[in-house]
């Protein structure tokens, strides 16, 4: 069943190149679950054209089944580099394996690493007091135990 799911949504991918595959889970009793993404937001025509593509391929007759398509979350963990791609500018919470976690604008993403730039204060180097100095970090993906969007309300 696994394989068969796969295969019908790589030829919705093909199709549909803007969107790819986040997770795909198949629990006992058929239950598929397929979270996707998009380079662009997500919108529910798109969730839509994944199901059907899905579902009108596999035969009731032969297995039951239910199916749920949806988007990846606001405030879920990214886990594919192009959901960093698509991120560039926002604020992002970083975690890497070594425990440093660190809050940053996404200034790159590329298919190796991400860079986040963020202001600090600090000591001023000589005398009393504090002085703001502007921080980068640039992590490769395989070293992030973490990373997720930083939602803000203003």
């Amino acid at each position: 069943m696994e394989k068969r799911v796969r295969e019908l949504l790589d030829a919705a991918f093909e199709e549909r190149p803007d969107l790819f595959l986040i997770s795909l889970d198949i629990a006992s009793g058929n239950i598929i679950k397929v979270v996707i993404d998009g380079d662009q937001d997500v919108k529910v025509a798109d969730c839509i054209f994944v199901s059907r593509a899905v579902e009108h391929q596999l035969d009731r007759e032969e297995m039951d089944f239910s199916l749920e398509v949806t988007s990846a979350g606001v405030g879920k963990p990214l886990t594919h580099h192009r959901q960093y791609i698509k991120n560039v500018g926002r604020k992002l919470e970083i975690v890497d394996r070594d425990k440093r976690k660190e809050t940053g604008t996404l200034e790159k993403a590329d298919d190796k690493q991400v860079t986040i730039t963020w202001k600090a204060r600090e000591p001023k180097p000589i005398g009393k007091g504090k002085v703001t100095v502007d921080k980068e970090w640039s992590i490769d993906y395989k070293d992030i135990k973490q990373a997720k969007v930083v939602i803000t309300f203003n």
